[in-house]
């Protein structure tokens, strides 16, 4: 069934503007929200978008639960010798969940927003003959944000609008062009949001007002070839930042935070065949154990590898054809068969 009334997630930047531009040409009854977090590095003119799109948008303060489940997340993930993905539980936790929780409640049937991936459920594709909704990649490879949306539920997908999903970056900016929409912000949105000068350490050094612990500097036999500063300061695979001479680069191959010890190997050290994941959300129907000769994504910019997976509940095995390097405990796991998203999972220690 179509919806009656769709809400817009409006960022203020140019991707959720021209969303906004094109359900307002689809829908009868809309309405916009834009919803603070507190870490904004400038205000947006909530009232300048509503003036070009032609329907009111409302303000939600979402401060407190943008710190607990995005922030908090971040900060103890890091503390903990992991690499997070923030961007995953926002979508999760507050885009798709506390923002689309409170559009529903305002009277939205549905939620929009200027993603580049898409959706196939009855509005999408009323003649589909898998029932439910699943996610798909967007068609411009460049801007695909699949990846970032991939632990949502089949529920929150069933409500949501991705008007951005067979476009390309390049006709979002033409439609602004010739349409005279100008975006409340000028800039890209950053891949973490919250953290403006792009520097993790000081970030969490502030927030949780802690000192760093240095450490030793372990190679691959075990020997001490050098200290660190701080654990929180690296993440698996990551090569800036050692500062230890040796034959070739050192890249960081372990995390160990109960004796502060950051293990470091060669770069050909680094690689892995096999993978374990955990908090897996599934989205296929008949595999419910797994499923063979699919594509695994361990990290957003990664192309994919071709894997087996073995699912036992939310915990699951991943064999990779070829050895991968850079296995991050904490990021996400994405796996496609072909375009089609069939779920994700966080990799494991």
């Amino acid at each position: 069934m179509l919806p009656r009334v769709v809400a817009v997630a409006l960022s203020g930047g140019v991707d959720s503007l021209i969303t906004g531009f094109m359900i307002k040409q689809q829908y009868p009854d809309v309405f916009g929200i834009h919803f603070t977090t507190g870490y904004e590095s400038q205000p947006v003119d909530t009232a300048f978008l509503a003036s070009q799109l032609g329907f009111p948008v409302h303000i939600l303060d979402l401060k407190d639960a943008f710190k607990r489940e995005v922030v908090d997340y971040f900060v103890s993930s890091y503390m903990t010798g992991r690499t997070p993905n923030p961007c995953l539980a926002c979508n999760e936790k507050i885009k798709f969940g506390a923002l689309l929780d409170h559009a529903l409640t305002m009277g939205a049937d549905a939620l929009a927003t200027g993603h580049y991936a898409t959706i196939v459920n009855d509005i999408t594709c009323p003649d589909k003959k898998e029932t439910g909704a699943w996610l798909e990649k967007g068609a411009d490879p460049k801007k695909d944000q699949s990846y970032f949306l991939a632990m949502l539920s089949v529920s929150q997908l069933s409500r949501l609008i991705f008007p951005l999903a067979s476009a390309r970056k390049e006709e979002i900016l033409q439609i602004a062009r010739h349409n005279a929409l100008t975006p409340a912000v000028s800039s890209e949105s950053q891949d973490i949001c919250f953290i403006h000068d792009k520097n993790f350490s000081d970030f969490i050094i502030r927030e949780k007002g802690i000192r760093p612990v240095p450490g030793p500097v372990k190679d691959g036999t075990g020997k001490v070839v050098g200290t660190h500063k701080g654990l929180h300061t690296f993440t698996i695979g990551q090569r800036r930042g050692i500062n230890i001479p040796a034959e070739k680069p050192y890249y960081v191959r372990a995390i160990d935070m109960a004796t502060h010890t950051l293990h470091v190997c060669f770069k050909q050290d680094l690689a892995t065949s096999v993978m374990h994941v955990d908090h897996v959300k599934w989205n296929q129907a008949g595999q419910t154990h797994g499923m063979a000769g699919i594509t695994t994504k361990i990290r957003y910019s990664h192309r994919g590898a071709d894997s087996d997976l073995v699912l036992d509940g939310t915990k699951g095995q991943v064999t990779f054809y070829a050895p991968q390097n850079a296995v991050t405990p904490g990021q996400a796991a994405v796996f496609y068969k072909g375009n089609r998203v069939l779920g994700a999972g966080i990799i494991q220690s």
